[in-house]
């Protein structure tokens, strides 16, 4: 199957409607592909149930010969794996009483503790679930165990041997380690790998049909290359997840490996408008939605952020019952229940090099623009 082969769940606006009402959003995104922030962007807003914008605008590349990015273009997801897969998964199992929020993570893995030196496991035993959703387990946010693992299994036990940096529940850091070990916590409760739980419960009953982790080879081509990687693979990724820890985990982990268009991310952001159906209840969207209360000044939710008071990448307008995520390769998901608004905006923003960093002004732009418009219309 051909990755952009088939139509949007959702009624697609009429192009010359889209230009006209997000005139400026597109200026924005149009100049930042010539400024070189990101060769390419896929955008899809919905508002009150439908979509009105969805737009592919750039290139797979700077070259003048590269496919051009179209409306649902397949995307390098990155860490928005955290919330549409991972984060989702643990709320079915929650829903389903079979993952406990405040279960240590010893009681699923208990190689946490029992590998750990013994300074450090009491404090390891007090890790939880909930703190690894919340980004407050002391695990550090990021390290490249994919330098000495040879195999997934050699990842996994590096990420459990993880030294914590602080005290766990004490401080939000946010952390790639924890996800990884989270999500191997939710395959083990489901009892299925964690990319066919989420196909079988998330993605097939939104009919998000090409959203998924390993695209086929078929689809290498019609994928945007997110780097020309010199340091670990020696080639260009392409149709792979761009990550290191998950390429050697084989492309399915908790923090990273998922790919879809902006269009099937549109579906699950109306899903979780409308308060879960048909996957979920609106009693679980709500817990797993809204602001931790601790650890003190906290952003995070129970696997979502949400708006800073600044410089915030949703921009200025996000109400703050709004719940979002980014991605390390340049892609976002913002979600405001009180407008009934979503904002998926997918690039490449990692091509040629990850250096690149403009899309942190592009971002909060793009946002302000897409609410101004809506409330010009309104």
């Amino acid at each position: 199957m051909n990755p952009t082969s088939q139509q949007p769940a959702l009624p697609v606006p009429a192009f010359e409607r889209q230009e006209a009402q997000f005139a400026r959003a597109f200026a924005i995104l149009r100049q930042a592909i010539a400024d070189h922030a990101f060769p390419g962007a896929a955008l899809a807003v919905t508002h009150r149930g439908s979509l009105v914008a969805f737009q592919g605008l750039g290139r797979f590349t700077y070259n003048d010969h590269a496919p051009p990015v179209q409306p649902d273009t397949v995307f390098d997801l990155a860490s928005l794996t955290k919330v549409v897969a991972t984060t989702t998964v643990a709320m079915l199992l929650y829903e389903r009483g079979q993952l406990s929020l405040d279960a240590p993570l010893a009681t699923f893995l208990p190689e946490f503790v029992v590998l750990a030196p013994k300074h450090q496991q009491p404090a390891r035993q007090t890790v939880t679930i909930r703190m690894l959703l919340a980004h407050c387990s002391g695990l550090p946010a990021y390290e490249k165990l994919f330098d000495f693992a040879e195999s997934r299994d050699d990842l996994i036990r590096a990420a459990l041997t993880a030294r914590l940096v602080t005290a766990p529940g004490t401080r939000a850091d946010y952390s790639d380690i924890g996800f990884i070990l989270l999500g191997e916590v939710l395959a083990k409760q489901a009892g299925l790998g964690l990319d066919l739980f989420a196909r079988q419960e998330i993605f097939t009953p939104l009919a998000m049909a090409r959203t998924r982790f390993k695209p086929p080879g078929e689809w290498k081509t019609a994928i945007p290359p997110t780097e020309d990687d010199q340091r670990f693979r020696k080639r260009i990724i392409q149709g792979e997840v761009n990550d290191e820890n998950a390429y050697a985990m084989g492309g399915v982990a908790g923090h990273a490996g998922l790919f879809a268009p902006a269009t099937d991310l549109a579906i699950f952001a109306e899903c979780m408008l409308r308060g879960g159906p048909p996957i979920l209840k609106p009693g679980t969207v709500k817990l797993f939605t809204h602001r931790e209360p601790s650890p003190p000044g906290t952003s995070r939710t129970l696997g979502w952020d949400t708006p800073s008071p600044t410089e915030s990448s949703s921009g200025k307008h996000f109400t703050p019952l709004s719940f979002g995520h980014l991605g390390f390769t340049g892609t976002s998901l913002w979600i405001d229940p009180a407008h009934r608004l979503s904002v998926t905006l997918l690039t490449n923003r990692t091509w040629p090099s990850r250096a690149e960093q403009a899309i942190r002004q592009v971002r909060p732009q793009v946002h302000d623009a897409i609410v101004e418009a809506m409330e010009e219309r309104s």
